[in-house]
């Protein structure tokens, strides 16, 4: 007796809403092939959009039956991009020549023939019919291919490859050398821009068309910072569990300069200044798709110890690709460290609409007039990049030497002095 086998249940994988600033996405990689076991929730597929890499899961358990969107397409939000189907995962298809071995089939009975003479009275082995008549048509001496069949025997096959082979060198003989163009071209690698990418180039152009801007640099003697660090980082690491870094002083310092000086915190918004009474400061981080800059929010009402959390956590988002579209918005000041890669100087460029950046740089050791005499003290350059529309260059110096003065004295921050 038959019976019928209800079909199974299907989902879409669909591209999900991330905002009302993204209307497309692109498939970055799947990360399941198609027949493969999947978990309800797994993630099957990386989408990149113009602001954040996300990862979609499966919405339910059993098998990713379909993938409807290759690898490198964009497609709109809410698109169905593949199925998921219930059930176990399907069993691999056989290669012929699998299946052949999997079947042991009876050996044919071989005629036999005289034995040949030994191939060391020969220059060759002896040729078949058909691999004399291609020796012959094309006036070849056999004894300068290489034959690679048993036992060294010339095959059809070896005597096409050594046709085509010369057929191709005379080809080559007969085309015209390259120009030097056509050789610059081939050693040219062509690779689309990512939607990460083309954000990041519109917003760095952004900010140098719409806002006036100037840069002003100082110096900070690090020395106090490092004592103060070194003296504490283990006791800090047993208690908070983090390291206590050089990023959570830097947002410290600038918050105190922040308060004195409030343009820098604020942006421009037609032709109304709006000012910013809340301290959400974005840590520029940089990832093998660009720059990200992931937000702390409320840096003001937080510990020394929370900051070095939030400053691991949503780095190490960024690195897996995990960062949500939340932890990049509404940043009021923004700081990038060039000197984790060795940047002595620079000159940060405007993260739109704030008005001001912090750059830090490297540690360098520098001999320094101290009370009249000279010392080596590790230092470091600092650049405040500002929107002179509405910072006036003596706000940008006084901002940038309380970042100064606080680093220089530590304690400074600690009584929001």
């Amino acid at each position: 007796m038959n019976t019928k086998t209800s079909p199974q249940a299907q989902k879409d994988i669909k591209v999900p809403n991330m905002g009302e600033s993204i209307t497309e996405a692109t498939i970055a990689r799947w990360l399941k092939k198609q027949g493969d076991d999947v978990v309800i929730d797994e993630p099957v597929v990386e989408l990149e959009t113009d602001k954040v890499t996300l990862e979609v899961g499966s919405p339910i358990t059993g098998v990713l039956s379909e993938i409807l969107v290759q690898q490198g397409e964009t497609v709109e939000i809410g698109t169905v991009i593949g199925h998921v189907s219930e059930g176990e995962a399907l069993p691999p298809k056989e290669k012929p020549q699998e299946k052949a071995k999997a079947t042991p089939q009876k050996e044919k009975p071989q005629p036999k023939t005289e034995a040949a003479p030994s191939s060391h009275l020969l220059e060759t082995p002896p040729l078949s019919p058909s691999v004399r008549r291609l020796v012959a048509e094309g006036g070849l001496d056999a004894r300068l291919i290489g034959g690679q069949g048993k036992g060294g025997r010339l095959t059809k096959g070896d005597v096409l490859t050594f046709l085509d082979k010369n057929k191709l060198e005379e080809v080559e003989e007969i085309l015209p050398e390259p120009s030097p163009e056509e050789r610059k071209e081939a050693r040219i690698e062509r690779v689309r821009m990512s939607k990460l990418r083309e954000r990041i180039a519109e917003r760095l152009k952004e900010a140098q068309n719409t806002a006036a801007i100037l840069t002003t640099f100082n110096e900070a003697d690090m020395t106090s910072v490092i004592a103060l660090r070194t003296q504490l980082k283990e006791s800090f690491q047993k208690r908070h569990g983090v390291k206590l870094g050089f990023m959570s002083f830097f947002i410290k310092a600038c918050i105190v300069a922040l308060k004195e000086i409030p343009t820098v915190n604020a942006e421009i918004e037609g032709n109304e200044i709006i000012y910013k009474n809340y301290y959400d400061i974005g840590v520029a981080v940089g990832i093998p798709q660009g720059l990200v800059v992931p937000v702390i929010r409320d840096a003001d009402k937080k510990s020394f110890a929370q900051i070095e959390k939030d400053v691991a956590s949503l780095s190490q988002k960024a690195r897996d690709g995990k960062l949500a579209l939340q932890d990049l918005q509404g940043g009021t000041f923004t700081i990038s460290n060039g000197g984790t890669y060795g940047s002595l100087m620079s000159t940060p460029i405007l993260n739109p609409p704030q008005s001001g950046i912090l750059g830090m740089h490297k540690i360098q050791e520098r001999p320094i007039a101290v009370a009249g005499k000279v010392e080596i003290r590790p230092m470091m350059y600092l650049a405040l990049s500002y929107d002179h529309r509405i910072i006036d260059g003596k706000d940008a110096v006084t901002f940038l030497i309380r970042v100064k003065e606080c680093i220089e004295n530590p304690e400074r921050i600690l009584l929001d002095i």
